[in-house]
């Protein structure tokens, strides 16, 4: 059942003269406008990570992805388990960020340099072209993955 203050969420109240007081449609309340409050904080995972401790990295996502379900804990996952060689598993957890955020843009380049390090050429331009959708102007993701094609292409 809902409660009066879940009811009256997002209503202003309007007092008009002559007139009865009047809910209406209002601005949303601050803490309304926050995405998520358990949005876990991955500080810690990102330093082990950059410290190319991924065994610490993955205990720790592993147990995050327990307690949440969230598309940049996903990713890491994906992204750690990439670096460590367990393409079938990172693949797995690129998949299941893109299915929670479609416009991930660090799980769009990983996955297209999952695509390039496994030889998938072609996968991984379908993910550039996302990419290129997603930030037309260019974004560090895009260049990142433009890049890693283009050296794999010039290696061949």
């Amino acid at each position: 059942m809902k409660t009066l203050q879940s009811m009256l969420a997002g209503m202003t109240l309007v007092v008009g003269l002559g007139v009865a007081p009047t809910l209406v449609p209002g601005p949303a309340l601050a803490v309304d406008n926050i995405e998520s409050t358990d949005a876990p904080d991955l500080t810690s995972v990102r330093a082990k990570i950059k410290a190319n401790d991924y065994a610490g990295a993955l205990a720790e996502l592993r147990d995050l992805a327990e307690d949440t379900q969230q598309a940049d804990v996903y990713n890491l996952l994906g992204f750690t388990l990439r670096k460590t060689g367990d393409f079938k598993t990172s693949l797995t957890y690129y998949t299941k960020a893109l299915e929670l955020k479609p416009d991930h843009k660090a799980a769009r380049e990983y996955l297209g340099e999952l695509y390039v390090e496994t030889g998938n050429i072609e996968k991984a331009k379908e993910q550039l072209a996302v990419l290129a959708k997603l930030c037309p102007g260019g974004c560090e993701e895009r260049e990142d993955l433009q890049k890693a094609i283009s050296a794999k292409s010039a290696s061949k």
